[in-house]
């Protein structure tokens, strides 16, 4: 039983974080910039599933809740195996919980096409900005931030 727990423990807390590594309002190393010329722009939408983001810990919940309740019944290998099947009902019915939650979300983009001042052609995809409205001829700087992204801006 201890062994159970402590693997469902360790595997929720080692899950690879959903998170994305770009925040609004943070402060990023440049790598380069490059200038250049929009030569076409298309608004695009992309639907997304989007669950919820404690979904690992509501199952692992559940699980621990089930496996504690199983626990309580029977002696001996009856009671070992009555805390598995506790286990397994409750994290399964967690999980079936959370995935009622789930929500279509449409996310506004933009595909921009790009010639640099060097003549190299880019294609960048990124969030449709309001404040940021590009169109064809538009001179443009295409920044290189140091953990990956690129992000279009007019140049000013």
């Amino acid at each position: 039983m201890k062994i159970i727990i402590i693997c469902c423990f360790i595997c929720t807390v080692f899950m690879p974080s959903a998170f994305a590594d770009y925040d609004r309002n943070k402060a990023v190393p440049v790598e380069k910039v490059l200038f250049g010329q929009i030569l076409s722009v298309r608004n695009i939408t992309e639907q997304e599933l989007i669950e919820d983001q404690h979904n690992g810990w509501q199952v692992f919940g559940g699980a621990l809740i089930g496996g504690v309740i199983g626990n309580q019944f029977g002696s001996g290998h009856g009671r070992d195996l009555a805390t598995i099947l506790g286990a397994i009902i409750g994290g399964s019915i967690a999980n079936n919980n959370n995935q009622q939650e789930s929500r279509v979300v449409t996310l506004r983009l933009v595909e921009l096409m790009i010639r640099t001042e060097q003549g190299q052609e880019y294609m960048v995809v990124q969030d449709f900005d309001a404040n940021m409205v590009f169109t064809t001829k538009d001179e443009i700087r295409m920044v290189y931030l140091a953990n990956g992204f690129v992000r279009i801006d007019r140049q000013m």
